[in-house]
């Protein structure tokens, strides 16, 4: 998705003084049979567009900086074409992101669209604030959630956004209990033992209109934070 609002085709001059810059976070890692590697990269470029539009809409000067489409997702690594780049190496890869944007932006908002990442971005937003910068960080997440991992809610939203990218002939359901009960051995062992074809839920009957409702959700929540709500 691209708009007056994306960096990557803004020249420096275009770029508004003092602007909120909202970085999307995404990872490289199955997601089922069905959905493609970069899901939650797509999930977190859309929310911050969006939110983006709404918030220059209102008269604030935010832009969105490109998709960062790697992150920790050694979960899935046993499934073959996952490119996981380890908390390490994303901790270093955002600091060094959000010092360099805050020598022009005042502040830096990280839209992450994988849950494995949530762990180093939280260590990331508490060392740059002892640092002095203005850094916020919101997860795509939604009160209306109902799975885990390429179930009925990200194949929902896939849906609503880039549904030529859905295999709609190769859905079919994963592991359907409870994160709560799983997440020990999925913690341990990763996804494949859990789940063998990656899915953790059910994404058979995902709709676009559902979709619609969580991305809404997803985008009023960086809304808020932007707005220090």
């Amino acid at each position: 998705m691209s708009t007056a609002s994306d960096l990557s085709n803004l020249t420096w001059t275009a770029v508004p003084e003092g602007a909120t810059v909202l970085v999307p976070l995404g990872s490289t890692e199955q997601h089922g049979p069905h959905l493609p590697f970069a899901t939650d990269a797509i999930v977190a470029a859309a929310v911050a567009h969006a939110a983006a539009q709404r918030l220059n809409a209102a008269g604030d000067r935010t832009i969105v900086a490109p998709v960062l489409p790697y992150g920790a997702s050694g979960e899935h690594q046993a499934f073959a074409g996952t490119v996981s780049i380890g908390h390490e190496a994303l901790r270093a890869v955002l600091i060094e992101i959000v010092r360099s944007l805050a020598t022009w932006a005042s502040r830096i908002i990280i839209v992450n669209g994988h849950g494995g990442n949530a762990p180093t971005v939280d260590a990331v937003v508490d060392q740059m604030r002892f640092e002095g910068h203005e850094l916020l960080c919101v997860m795509c997440a939604a009160e209306s959630s109902t799975d885990a991992h390429a179930g009925f809610d990200e194949t929902s939203i896939m849906l609503q956004i880039q549904p030529h990218l859905v295999d709609v002939d190769a859905i079919a359901p994963g592991n359907t209990q409870p994160l709560g009960e799983i997440l020990a051995d999925l913690m341990e062992h990763g996804v494949r033992p859990v789940s063998p074809n990656g899915v953790l839920g059910n994404p058979r009957n995902a709709s676009a209109e559902f979709g619609d409702r969580l991305l809404a959700e997803m985008v009023a929540r960086v809304v808020e934070v932007a707005r220090g709500r």
